[in-house]
Order: structure tokens, then sequence, then C-alpha cells
């Protein structure tokens, strides 16, 4: 066998190690997702009530889940009557694989709070969930209820398409996989997950056992 012969062998197989080595560089590239899970981002902090008893409910919820709406006016109606005593904090757990919009409307959600209207964005999500969750332009819709919180558009645009929001999200999801999450609502009272049905008295009078609780420790 020629050298030259052999030369000619040896830069096909080096072309083919490149091109490989290119496209393999290009398919991972190609398969990050908005909704990837792996993020550096930190996790969000919205947070109501004033918390004088120390007692700290969380909820890890989808805007799109049928079951988070029916739980949203029941948690609006606990936080209301406890908010002097309690803690609630909502965190993002977009279920993408079931909800097309999900991920979106948390992304509204995140933007809307990067003028201080999270949780005005985040009622009326959940109140007109019917309008947007099957919608083929939500996104547009998001920015109507933009305009009705009376926030500035083009910044909430830009805060919408946002790395910084997308991570926010990826990290509140990311916390929930460690907790092993696997449907929404999924709610944690002091650091402990509960099973509350989706009415008040359910809520009541397990929050009152916690609150008792924490006034006995003292």
């Amino acid at each position: 066998m020629s050298k030259g012969f052999l030369a000619v062998i040896v830069a096909v197989v080096l072309i083919f190690i490149g091109v490989f080595a290119f496209s393999s560089h290009k398919s991972g590239s190609n398969n990050k997702s908005s909704s990837s899970t792996s993020s550096s981002g930190k996790l969000t902090s919205h947070v109501e009530g004033k918390g004088q008893a120390g007692v700290l409910l969380v909820e890890y919820g989808d805007y799109q889940c049928p079951y988070c709406a029916q739980y949203f006016p029941i948690i609006e109606q606990v936080v209301s009557k406890y908010s002097d005593q309690i803690k609630f904090q909502f965190r993002n757990f977009p279920l993408v694989d079931h909800h097309r919009n999900a991920f979106a409307a948390a992304r509204a959600a995140e933007a809307a709070s990067q003028q201080n209207k999270f949780w005005q964005m985040y009622a009326l999500l959940y109140q007109n969930q019917a309008q947007w969750s099957e919608s083929s332009n939500a996104n547009q819709l998001f920015q109507q209820y933009a305009k009705q919180l009376g926030l500035d558009i083009d910044q909430f645009n830009k805060d919408y398409s946002s790395s910084a929001v997308n991570d926010a999200i990826n990290a509140d999801k990311a916390a929930g996989d460690k907790l092993k999450i696997k449907g929404t609502p999924t709610f944690f009272l002091d650091g402990k997950e509960i099973q509350v049905k989706a009415d008040v008295g359910s809520f009541e009078s397990t929050i009152k056992a916690e609150i008792a609780k924490k006034q006995a420790q003292r």
C-alpha cells in the first residue's frame, strides 16, 4: 500500500471525525429548551403574609393545572384570613409534558414580578385559565393582562424573554424535583408535605394545628 494512499485514508478519517464532533455539538445545543430544569438561577421568593406565628405554607403550582385553579380561590381565602399569622409562598412547577402553555404562563408571572406585580398577574392567570390555557397564541393574552395591570409592555416583553426569568422558573422546578414532587398543586407546611382537600375547612384545621404546635414550643 502506497504512502499516498494511506495519507488519503487518514485524511478521510479525520474529516469524518470532525463532522461527527460538529454534529454532536450542534445536536446538543438544539436539545437545550427553555423548560430544562438544569439551571444556575436563584429560587423565586414570592411571599405574602406577616407570619407572626412563624408558619410557612408553600405551594408548588402550575398555572395551567386545573386542580391548581380549583385551589386558587381557597388559598386566597385562607391566606387573607390568616395573613397575620402565616406566610404563603408560591413556587413554579410547570408540568410542561402535559400543559403546553404552563412555562409561558410562569414567564408572564415572573416578568410581571420584575415590575412588582407578581401577585396581580398570578391571580389573573388563574382567574382566566380557561381563556389562555389551550390558546395557540397565549403570549398575546399575557400581554393583554400586562396592559390591564398597567405594566410597561416593552419592559414586560423584555423580561418575559430573558434568561433571568427562564432560570428562576427552572430553579423552582429543580427544587421541586429534589422534593420528588410529581403533580400539582403540592403543598408544604413548615417544610413537611401535607395532603389537604380543596376546601377552606381542611386548610384551616391543618394551619390551626400547626400554629398551636408552634405556640406550645415557645
